[in-house]
């Protein structure tokens, strides 16, 4: 087979498509890109088992909604409705949760490690095992936990009456 001049730069095209691909290293994990829902009505809905790492949530209605054994780290529940949700064994690190209303909300056994929970509404709210560690409270709502709080939390083994300094 004689090469042409134009057939032998097809062929190098070809060739250096094959090895770029061929040495691309395999990222089997599918990437989680963050999610928008602001001031979106959730009302109920279920978001159980995702990884919702870094979206926002900022001013939604998400009452009684299922964020049961999510990722939630990084995520922006600023002036969100959690009325009635459940978070039990989710991970909160590092949420904000500026305003939020967590009203008989279920925390069993959520880690809020470095969250920023100023104003935040946790009237009601279940807290067995949570993790509070240098989460940023209200006095006010920190002394209402403190009545509330009892047991260990599975993933971290901290008291949740420790984390919430507690006397």
């Amino acid at each position: 087979m004689i090469l042409t001049k134009s057939n032998w730069i097809i062929v190098t095209i070809v060739s250096l498509l094959f090895w770029g691909m061929a040495c691309m290293p395999l990222n089997l994990t599918p990437p989680a890109f963050a999610l928008d829902y602001n001031k979106e009505i959730l009302i109920e809905a279920d978001f159980s088992g995702q990884d919702l790492t870094d979206s926002s949530f900022t001013k939604a209605n998400l009452r009684d909604s299922n964020f049961s054994n999510s990722n939630l780290q990084g995520v922006r529940f600023f002036a969100t409705n959690l009325e009635s949700a459940n978070l039990r064994n989710a991970n909160l690190r590092y949420a904000t949760l500026d305003s939020a209303r967590l009203v008989k909300a279920d925390l069993t056994n959520a880690v809020l490690e470095g969250a920023f929970a100023s104003n935040a509404r946790f009237d009601g709210a279940i807290i067995d095992g949570a993790d509070f560690t240098d989460v940023l409270l209200r006095a006010d709502e920190q002394d209402k936990l403190c009545k509330l709080a009892k047991g260990t939390n599975p993933t971290t083994g901290r008291d949740t009456r420790d984390t919430l300094f507690c006397s």
